[in-house]
């Protein structure tokens, strides 16, 4: 089957085309550090290729910005924070991949919609307590890698479950970013050999589609590096503290 076959198997509206291609644009944007967006591209992916499928269309689109990531902001990666957490990820995405085919989709991101809102909470009371101190429990650490890999791995569902995280050990922007793109793709790589030889969710036809949304990708990136450098990094943090509570929300009543 040639390129363009390929592409007209899909069948994809002219609304369909434009949605995925914002969610590609959105994808770019969410890597460059305009975290809490990445419900949206999911709710869209999800809308057009159902659920199971959209992840495994997400999978190679999520590497790619990574890597435009991991290069741009590479500087400010914490490699303590991303050995702390990496380990307990990949436990969770093994956990993911055997539980994947039984477990509802449904009642799992409604659950963690569950989380996420509780999490944010926790993560309030943080943010207006008296001191300046930041959890270290490991019990912390272990639940949010654990959660992130398992979540990432059912629904690319990790990024609000690392958002509070990230918010609870009071990261400075930069690190907030860099850190997340190195660990990200560390751990979106690691999901790769299972969407292609255990749920068969990425193939030769996905990665057409794919490239033709990788300019997309590209831009949107580029577009919301310009924005991050705008915002303070207490703005940054309401942001995310925002967006990401929003996102819990939608998933919930979705």
């Amino acid at each position: 089957m040639s390129y363009l076959e390929t592409l007209q198997a899909y069948n994809l509206s002219t609304l369909q085309w434009v949605a995925i291609s914002l969610a590609g644009f959105l994808l770019g944007a969410s890597k460059s550090g305009i975290k809490g967006i990445g419900i949206v591209i999911i709710l869209i992916m999800a809308f057009v290729f159902s659920e199971k499928a959209s992840t495994g269309v997400l999978l190679p689109m999520l590497i790619f910005a990574d890597i435009i990531a991991v290069i741009y902001y590479n500087r400010h990666a914490q490699w303590k924070i991303i050995f702390k957490l990496l380990p307990f990820m990949v436990i969770g995405v093994l956990v993911g991949v055997w539980i994947g085919n039984d477990i509802s989709e449904n009642v799992f991101k409604k659950l963690m919609a569950v989380i996420i809102i509780v999490s944010v909470i926790i993560m309030f009371y943080f943010e207006n307590r008296k001191t300046a101190a930041v959890p270290n429990s490991k019990i912390f650490t272990v639940s949010s890698g654990f959660l992130a890999g398992f979540a990432t791995m059912i629904g690319n569902l990790a990024g609000p479950i690392a958002n509070v995280y990230f918010l609870a050990i009071r990261f400075p922007k930069n690190e907030f970013i860099g850190t997340a793109a190195w660990l990200f793709f560390l751990i979106n790589v690691f999901k790769l050999p299972f969407h292609i030889f255990v749920w068969k969710t990425v193939s030769t036809e996905t990665l057409v589609l794919n490239s033709v949304l990788i300019p997309t990708l590209i831009a949107g990136f580029f577009v919301g590096a310009s924005i991050v450098k705008l915002i303070s990094n207490v703005n940054y943090r309401r942001f995310i503290f925002i967006i990401t509570i929003l996102g819990g929300v939608i998933m919930l009543f979705r």
